[in-house]
């Protein structure tokens, strides 16, 4: 990509007069200023072929970023193999979903350890990953903010580099959850952007999928999404190296107030 998008998860609060659909809310945000939205599949794929048409053409007549989020039923280190294949199946169905509207990309929760060790569970998730069907939608492992869940970010690089369909998304709030708050300053920011540029490459900077957004936690990691000015996250320091990096592809805001923070962090970034 030639710039750095933002946008948000989810549909847009709005002004809460109208119910707000995909093709609606794409208007209203690009209205507003923003140019990406990720598409909730987290209990549903709720792309059908009622409303692919409305979703697709509001997508193209305003040069517009879809992403979508999986379930977060997926476990490809479930203990049963059944449950894997569900899994497999649920990431399936997505990636066809976003594909009826010509979406980019699928950000998706590889798993969780369970009992086995991080090797284990690493090994049997790439096997997982490298038997999905792959149809020019890239799938996007995402940083986790649990420990119990699979999803380190030397982890996700280590698998992007085996598995050729897979990509990175970093949920920077998620980082930091995960770490009990380990995200204080540039620096660690920094840090982060220059791994992925050593072990990734470039490409990886020009193509990224960011995640961010408050976030409370605790010793144990991730418990809920907060507005971003209602927490510890230090949004521009993370931006100023996002810009220092010279990142481009897409910034989706999470969160309860998603539009609002999604504004926050661009008008910020522009003004670095």
């Amino acid at each position: 990509m030639d710039k750095l998008l933002f946008g948000i998860s989810g549909l847009p609060v709005g002004s809460g007069s109208k119910k707000i659909n995909y093709a609606s809310g794409i208007n209203y945000i690009k209205s507003i200023g923003l140019d990406a939205m990720e598409l909730l599949f987290v209990r549903s794929v709720n792309v059908t072929d009622k409303n692919k048409s409305i979703i697709l053409k509001t997508k193209l007549d305003n040069d517009f970023y879809l992403s979508a989020h999986g379930s977060h039923y997926i476990n490809l280190n479930a203990d049963e193999f059944e449950k894997q294949e569900q899994s497999m199946e649920r990431i399936t169905n997505a990636m066809e979903g976003l594909s009826k509207v010509k979406g980019r990309s699928l950000i998706f929760h590889p798993g969780f350890y369970l009992k086995d060790s991080n090797e284990e569970a690493y090994h049997t998730i790439k096997e997982n990953l490298l038997k999905l069907p792959y149809k020019d939608i890239d799938y996007r492992l995402e940083t986790t903010g649990k420990r119990t869940q699979f999803g380190t970010l030397e982890e996700l690089v280590s698998l992007c580099k085996e598995v050729s369909s897979c990509k990175l998304c970093i949920d920077f709030s998620h980082i930091h959850a995960r770490q009990n708050g380990c995200l204080k300053g540039y620096d660690d920011f920094a840090k982060i952007l220059q791994y992925v540029t050593d072990e990734l490459g470039r490409s990886a900077l020009d193509d990224m999928h960011i995640h961010m957004g408050g976030i409370d936690y605790n010793d144990k990691g991730e418990k809920s999404h907060l507005p971003l000015l209602e927490s510890d996250f230090n949004y521009l320091d993370c931006l100023k190296a996002i810009k220092d990096f010279n990142v481009k592809g897409c910034i989706i805001a999470e969160g309860p107030l998603v539009e609002k923070d999604a504004l926050l962090l661009k008008n910020a970034f522009e003004k670095l």
